[in-house]
Formats: C-alpha cells, sequence, structure tokens
C-alpha cells in the first residue's frame, strides 16, 4: 500500500545545516600557555623595609619614578589574548569531552551488544499455533491457543488498519532505519519541560525487537540491545514484513495477541473486516491494553479512539469528514462481542488436541460436528430457564448435551455465563444422576429374563443394614416393572440390583458408554454415583439407535493452514451393546416413563420419546434424559456449591428438554423409536454336529459348515450369491427369486447381531450344549460366551480361556458391529470360505413367560413392609418372604 507520508517527516536536513555541527576552531584559536613574569601585572622594589640602616624606621623616601612610555601596552594587549583563549579553550574540551562521550556511548554499545547470541543465530521466533475451531457449517466458533487467534498477513488487511498503527505509534516508520533520531529527542525536550516521563520513544521497530527477543526490563541494557536488534531487522526484513509482524504478536488485552485474536475478542469478526472507527478504537489499546480496552473502559476507549483518528487524519491517510464519521457517538453504546455457551465446546476441543494429533506444532484448523444454530437455541433456552426459575427453586446453574443418535454431538452448554465462569458442567463435572441411572439396573433385570410385566413389589425393605425410601414416602405395594421405572420407585430399583448384583449393574453401564469409576454397592441402583452429563447422554444412545454403542464425538477432521489432513474422524464404535429384544422391552418401559411417569413433561407433538427423570438426594441435582429416534440430550440443573433446590428431574429440566429438542427437532419427519428384533435380517449361523456339540465340518472342504436363517422366525432359508454385489441373499426355493423383507448378510448394520456363543443343531433348529473342550463339560447355556481383550474366549463360570477350534487361517477377523472375532464358514452356496458372525436366533436365556413369576435364589433377609397383608411377589421371594 501507499503511505503518504510528508516530506517534511522525513529523516535529514540540509547539507549546510548539518556540517554546522562539524565546524572545528580555528588555527589561532589555540591555547597559549602563560608564563610567570608575563602574569605579573607590577614590579617588586628591591629595596627592603628596614634595609641597610636596620633598626626597622621608616624606609627612606625615594624620588618617584615616571612609567616608562608603553608600559601598559603589554597589559592590553594580554588581556586580549586571554578573552580569546577562554572561548577557544570551552570549545577544545567540548569537543574532548564529545571525543570521550562517543567513546563511552560506544563501549555501552559494545558491552550490551556482545552480551547478545551471534547475529547469525539471530532468527524471529515462532509464533505460538492456533487452533481455530469451526462449526459443521464452517462459521467460527473460537480460537485457541496462547495467542487468540491466527496469524494475518499484511495485504489481507484493509489499508486504514496499518494506517492506524504507524499513525498512532510511529508516524516516521516508513522512513527511518529503526531507531528515530528526531523522535527520540523531542521525547527528551518534552520530558525536560514536563519535568518527568511523558511518552515512550521506541519506534514499532524497536517494539517488534522487544517482543521477539527481550525482557520487558526497563534497563539502560536492554535498551541498547533494544536499538541494536532494531537495526538489524531493519536490515533484514522489509517495512510491510516488519509491520505485520508487530500487528501480528502485540498485545491487545484479553488474552488476545495480533490483530486478528483482537477483533474477534473485542467484535466478532475478522480483522479483514474490520470497519475504520473498530481499527482505530483497537490500535488505541496498545499503549495500556488493561485499561484502554473498550469491555473494561469504554469511555476511555472512545477517548482513544478519537486520538488516533485525528493522527490519521493529521498524517494524511484519512481525511477529516471521514475521521469524524468513524467517531462512536458519546451516547452510542459500544458493542463489543461476548463469548456465548459455544466458547464451552471450543475448551473441550481444545483439551482433546493432544490426544487427537500429539504436540501442536503450527496453525490447525479444526472442523467440528456442532449444529451453530442449534447451540445458539440451546444457550437462550438454558439462559432463559435459569433466569425465570432460577431463584424461586434455589438453583444458578445447568448443562445441556444433544447429539444424534450415532454420538455426533451438535450442541453443547456448560454453563450459563462463560464469562463469569468457565468451568464446563457437561463434560468436567460429576454429580449425582439419581434415577436417570436406573435404567441400567432395570437392563440387567431384562437380561437375566425378567420382562416389563414382571411383578414386584414396591415396599420399604432392610438389606445389611440399608434402607432404601421413595421420594415421595408413599409405596405402591404390587406393580410392574415397567410401573417401577415409570414412576422412579426407588424401592424396586434396589431390589433389582441386589438381585442381579451390582457389579452385574456397572457391566452393563459400562457396556453402554460410562466411563466413571463406580463402585459396586448396592446403592448403585439410586443413582447415588457420580458420572458427568456427557458420557450418561451419550449412555441413553443405544436406546434410540437400535442397540449399537457410541463414542461422543465432536470433530470431524483437522487439517493445517495448507489443509493438509492431521486427523480424521471414522465411524467406527463399539458395535451392538443391547440384545434387540432387550432393548424392545427398555424402549416400552422408557417410553412410559415419558408418557405416563415423571417424565410426562416431555412430551413433544409428533414424535416417540423415551427418557428418565433424576433427582439425587435433597435435590441438589435435577436431570432429565431423553431421547427420540434422531437426537439423544441431557439436561442437569443445580448449583455449584452442591446446596439443595427444590427442583425434581420432571419439572425444569423437563422443560428445558422439551423447548429444546422442539427447536431441534423442527422441520424433520417423525420417526418411532427402533423396536428390537432380528425381524428382516439374514443371520448366519454355525451348523453343530449334534454328536459332538461342535461346528459341524463340510466333508468335501474340510471347513465347518454354515446356515442362513430368517432372523425373525429363526427358520433356515436358502441363500445365494449376487455374482453384481457379493451379498449373500436369501431366495424362493420354489421360484428361485429374492425373498423381499429379508436383508443381504453384509447389508446387516441397523440391528447387526451378537455373539452369544449359541449354536443351532441342524436336525432339530434348536440350540445344542456347547462343550467346554477342556474339561468336556457342558457350557451353561444361561452364560454368554465372553472374550477378553485379545479375542480369546472365555469360560464365563471359571475364568479360563476356552480352547479355540483352529481354522487353519490364523486369528479371527473382528467383527466391527459386535467387536468379537468373526467366524470362518463355508458358505452353502458357493463353496467359498466367509467370515461371518454369529447370532442367536431367539433371546438368550430363559424367558419368563409375561405376567408369571419365576423366583431367583434365596436372599437370606426379612423386608420390612408398611402393609402387612400386602400380596408377596418375586420380591418377597428374593428377600426370603
Amino acid at each position: 500500500m501507499d503511505f503518504r507520508i510528508s516530506a517534511d517527516d522525513r529523516v535529514g536536513a540540509p547539507k549546510g545545516r548539518q556540517n554546522k555541527t562539524q565546524a572545528r576552531p580555528a588555527a589561532g584559536g589555540a591555547r597559549v600557555e602563560p608564563s610567570m613574569g608575563q602574569t605579573m601585572a607590577f614590579s617588586v622594589d628591591e629595596v627592603r623595609p628596614g634595609g641597610a640602616g636596620g633598626g626597622g624606621g621608616k624606609p627612606p623616601k625615594s624620588p618617584r619614578k615616571q612609567p616608562r612610555k608603553g608600559k601598559a601596552e603589554p597589559a592590553r594587549n594580554r588581556k586580549k589574548k586571554r578573552g580569546g583563549g577562554l572561548l577557544m579553550g570551552l570549545l577544545w574540551w567540548g569537543f574532548v569531552a564529545c571525543l570521550w562521550g562517543g567513546l563511552a556511548v560506544i563501549g555501552v554499545i559494545v558491552y550490551y551488544g556482545a552480551q547478545l547470541p551471534s547475529s547469525e543465530t539471530w532468527a524471529i521466533p515462532e509464533r505460538p499455533p492456533n487452533i481455530r475451531i469451526l462449526a459443521a457449517d464452517g462459521s467460527l466458533i473460537s480460537n485457541r491457543g496462547q495467542t487468540g487467534g491466527e496469524a494475518i498477513t499484511f495485504r489481507e488487511l484493509p489499508q486504514y488498519v496499518p494506517a492506524a498503527f504507524i499513525a498512532s505509534e510511529d508516524r516516521r516508520f516508513m522512513s527511518h532505519f529503526g531507531v528515530d533520531p528526531i523522535g527520540l529527542l523531542s521525547v527528551a525536550v518534552e520530558m525536560v519541560e514536563a519535568r518527568g516521563v511523558t511518552r515512550g520513544a521506541s519506534t514499532i521497530t524497536q517494539q517488534v525487537a522487544k517482543n521477539l527477543f527481550l525482557t520487558p526490563d526497563q534497563t539502560l541494557g536492554r535498551k541498547v540491545q533494544e536499538a541494536i536488534l532494531a537495526i538489524w531487522l531493519e536490515q533484514n526484513f522489509t517495512k510491510e514484513e516488519i509491520l505485520e509482524l508487530y500487528m501480528n504478536r502485540v498485545y491487545f488485552g484479553s488474552g488476545a495477541y495480533g490483530i486478528e485474536a483482537a477483533a474477534q475478542t473485542y467484535f466478532g469478526v475478522s480483522a479483514r473486516n474490520l470497519s475504520l472507527g473498530q481499527a482505530a478504537m483497537l490500535v488505541g489499546i496498545l499503549p495500556a491494553p488493561s485499561a484502554y480496552n473498550p469491555k473494561a473502559n469504554p469511555d476511555t476507549a472512545r477517548d482513544r479512539q478519537r486520538l488516533v483518528l485525528n493522527a490519521m487524519a493529521q498524517e494524511g491517510y484519512i481525511t477529516r469528514q471521514e475521521a469524524d464519521a468513524a467517531r462512536i457517538n458519546p451516547d452510542q453504546t459500544i458493542r463489543t462481542v461476548v463469548a456465548g455457551s459455544e466458547s464451552y465446546v471450543a475448551d473441550w476441543v481444545e483439551s482433546l488436541m493432544t490426544a487427537y494429533i500429539g504436540e501442536i506444532e503450527g496453525d490447525v484448523v479444526v472442523q467440528t460436528t456442532i449444529d451453530y444454530k442449534m447451540q445458539k437455541d440451546a444457550e437462550f433456552i438454558v439462559k432463559e430457564a435459569v433466569a425465570n426459575e432460577g431463584e424461586k427453586r434455589g438453583f444458578s446453574q445447568a448443562a445441556l448435551v444433544a447429539m444424534d443418535v450415532d454420538g455426533t454431538v451438535r450442541a453443547m452448554v456448560g454453563g450459563v455465563d462463560y464469562q463469569a465462569s468457565q468451568y464446563n458442567r457437561a463434560v468436567t463435572a460429576r454429580r449425582q444422576p439419581g434415577s436417570a441411572f436406573k435404567p441400567f439396573v432395570y437392563m440387567a433385570a431384562m437380561e437375566k429374563g425378567y420382562t416389563p410385566d414382571t411383578l414386584a413389589e414396591d415396599a420399604q425393605f432392610d438389606y445389611n443394614g440399608w434402607s432404601p425410601r421413595n421420594s415421595s414416602g408413599k409405596y405402591a405395594g404390587t406393580v410392574t416393572l415397567r410401573q417401577g421405572l415409570a414412576y422412579s420407585l426407588n424401592t424396586i430399583a434396589a431390589r433389582l440390583a441386589i438381585d442381579v448384583t451390582p457389579e452385574k449393574v456397572i457391566e452393563v453401564a459400562m457396556r453402554m458408554g460410562i466411563s466413571s469409576n463406580l463402585s459396586a454397592v448396592p446403592s448403585i441402583a439410586l443413582g447415588a454415583q457420580e458420572v458427568n452429563l456427557l458420557e450418561l447422554t451419550s449412555a441413553y444412545a443405544p436406546f434410540a439407535n437400535g442397540g449399537m454403542g457410541v463414542i461422543p464425538n465432536v470433530v470431524t477432521k483437522i487439517s493445517d493452514v495448507e489443509g493438509n489432513v492431521l486427523y480424521e474422524a471414522s465411524n467406527a464404535g463399539p458395535g451392538r451393546v443391547v440384545d434387540p429384544n432387550v432393548l424392545a422391552a427398555m424402549n416400552d418401559m422408557l417410553k412410559t416413563a415419558v408418557e405416563v411417569g415423571t417424565g410426562r413433561g416431555a412430551n413433544i407433538g409428533g414424535w416417540e420419546v423415551g427418557g428418565k427423570t433424576g433427582t439425587s438426594q435433597e435435590s441438589r441435582d435435577a436431570l432429565f434424559v431423553g431421547y427420540t429416534s434422531a437426537m439423544v440430550t441431557g439436561v442437569w440443573l443445580g448449583n455449584d456449591n452442591d446446596t439443595g433446590t427444590s427442583l425434581s428431574g420432571g419439572n425444569v429440566p423437563a422443560n428445558i428438554w422439551s423447548n429444546f429438542m422442539t427447536k431441534a427437532l423442527e422441520g424433520r419427519s417423525p420417526a418411532p423409536i427402533p423396536g428390537g428384533s432380528y425381524a428382516g435380517q439374514l443371520i448366519a449361523q454355525q451348523l453343530i454336529d449334534p454328536n459332538t456339540g461342535m461346528p459341524a465340518i463340510d466333508p468335501a472342504t474340510g471347513q465347518p459348515m454354515v446356515q442362513y436363517v430368517d432372523g425373525g422366525t429363526g427358520q433356515p432359508v436358502q441363500t445365494t450369491t449376487d455374482p453384481a454385489t457379493g451379498q449373500v441373499i436369501a431366495i424362493d426355493p420354489a421360484t428361485g427369486a429374492p425373498i423381499e423383507g429379508l436383508a443381504p448378510v453384509s447389508g446387516q448394520t441397523a440391528n447387526a447381531p451378537i455373539q452369544t456363543g449359541t449354536m443351532i443343531d441342524p436336525a432339530t433348529g434348536q440350540p445344542v450344549q456347547q462343550l467346554d473342550p477342556n474339561t468336556g463339560l457342558p457350557i451353561d447355556q444361561g452364560q454368554l460366551v465372553q472374550y477378553d481383550a485379545n479375542g480369546q474366549a472365555i469360560d464365563p463360570v471359571t475364568g479360563f480361556p476356552l480352547q479355540q477350534q483352529s481354522n487353519g487361517f490364523g486369528q479371527a477377523p473382528i467383527d466391527p458391529e459386535t467387536g468379537l472375532p468373526m467366524t470362518l464358514v463355508v458358505d452353502p452356496a458357493t463353496g467359498q470360505q466367509v467370515w461371518v458372525p454369529s447370532a442367536p436366533t431367539q433371546q438368550q436365556g430363559f424367558t419368563q413367560p409375561q405376567g408369571q413369576i419365576v423366583p431367583p435364589g434365596q436372599v437370606q433377609q426379612q423386608p420390612v413392609y408398611q402393609e402387612e397383608r400386602s400380596q408377596r411377589t418375586l420380591m418377597d421371594l428374593i428377600f426370603g418372604n
């Protein structure tokens, strides 16, 4: 750009004026050292008082002698010579003093310059890397890193931005050599007149040198080194490059280093889009960033803006009219950007960077999954609820996490006001989930064989000194498990946890997505152990997506500024974590909890909703976690100091959930929550030799045999391989046409089967007893085959590895849907060996007939009832009554 610099502002004067300071004294003015005789102005008589006559009398009068003619002339000549010698002496000593002063200055420069490293090693330090975090649509969420903003090039800025720096900070920047002698002299004069320090005299180049290489100490040595480095910078970099260094590294306050960070921090815009008034206000911050920034002192910032605009007009960069138009009206409020809830997301993303790409060495761009509109909707709804209900219900903080059913995080609110508190209550805080933890207890019961219609006794009891109570203080007597979960009855959940064991509850919770450390104690049934909202919400996702585990994800891609991809997310996950039949039972109960139970405040029009409320002791925490077929959202309310409230999960949290989900699902077509069934799937099963209980071997190939069954009926079907796609498809043996409604084996993703170890007898179509090759004893069909981290099958009874049959092809690959080893089989239609998952044709374990009671093992404890004559059911039997 062309900076208009007046000729009067350039360093250098007319040649004649420069020579004046170099004048030397004339030869005739050399100092003449006087002699003793020449300095005497009078003579002394040779006759002393009391001379030869002795005695000390008066001296004899002697005749007056007339002075000789011309005797006074030497004195007059001597007087003239003495005056000229003084002037020339002063000039001489002045010259000597300047010479010695110059030598002293040179000595100081050499002394402090010698303390700097060799100039051959001088280099511009790398700017700390910036993390640019973008929403899913590409809009900027925030910048993170030590600088708070990315570096920006000189030519990307409007011309008035660098002009504002020059006019305000160093108006002779374009002409000086790194140090400004004229500026130094003017500052010295000002300081003498003011009898104190008025302003600094550092040029922009000197400030760059100080910021890049030196400490901020105000010492003579540091100033000398600053000048040396400034001259070096001017010799090695262009003015444009030096100014770019300055603009990208100078501190603007509020943690913003550089013009881009400042523009984003104070005005929420890129420096590329700064207005003239905004640019002037930012430059006005520089002398005192803490005192002059518009967030801290808007009135002072206005005054500083006026000074910068005036300087720009005086230097000719803008007109007076442009300066007047750019000023902010004194009555106008300065609008600065306020860090919103998206900053909680940015902090979370920043904390993940090292795990994703290791040490960050340069600027990176992070693409996230955040829906910016959804994020702002969530922030507004949460703030409004706290403002309207917080004071009367005794709570001051809130958190919200929303994600798609595959774990893709779309919105996160970590608190009510990021400016006031950066503590993320959605990710960092661990709080008691209360009854929102109960679905994992009920799921463990469903896996044991109970159903939503199993009867249980809602009554007080005592178990090893622990006596859980319902929060209402009321007890319903005999209820179904569906009712127990819907109405959040503590006694039912507690009885189930004791029945299935707390260890089993923890195993289910971890399988679903809970990662916090949990203790295997009965009170786990009531959500007394702490988790964070993010993991709790993600643990509900399998209920919404058909039983597949998820890993909550916010980052889709990380790249450097050149576009090179450093990380890209994959869709890999834990695979199936819930049997479809168990999933059907859980969704049945969780939908009831919203339809008629404690979560009925969370209903939204047109959508099936499942969910659960949660309220911890003394209402210190109130939660609602709910889901549709499209999205899962969790809400938490409470206080940072853990004080009690008058909340419950069914009031304000459920209302926030309903308001947010109504906006989030706006424009989408409602769809039912996935049911739990293998219907419509083509399932591969190993053929079992009924004589040995081992996989049947094809005599032609020597490989294990396999059959395909209809996942809905469990009946074997005839298959063929589509030559175009390579997929195995079911065919009608009568017509040879594909059977409608059965998905090809390679297309099973929605409800992929889980590995249970059940094997089918081809003669009867029934499960056969599998034998442990180590002991020759049957493996209990009520137990699932388990695997360790290396894919080794483990006997669930003994904990020892089961001997695996070698297939001659090395270790089996892992099924990406289940995370378990696959089985090598021979496709009977093609004769080719294929790796296939193994899945049951019916629910594993004993299925209790609906409405009947099957007592589990006895527990030697007597329950205590409010109603002694109430009906004794399954839970009575658990406790030995």
